[in-house]
């Protein structure tokens, strides 16, 4: 899933709060793929993430 794809899922409209993500939290799971259309993630990795630092209830 891509990072448009993600930052919806999380409840925002910017791809940039994804990018942000992977700056500013070194945690932040990395991406499986770096395609000409961008970056893809596994979601079940940031769910994980999200859920074990309190970001997704």
């Amino acid at each position: 899933m891509g990072a448009s794809e993600i930052a919806a899922r999380l409840g925002y409209k910017r791809t940039v709060y994804v990018h942000d993500l992977r700056r500013r939290y070194p945690d932040f799971p990395g991406p499986v793929a770096d395609l000409t259309a961008g970056l893809v993630w596994v979601w079940a990795d940031v769910e994980a993430w999200g859920r074990a630092t309190g970001r997704i209830g």
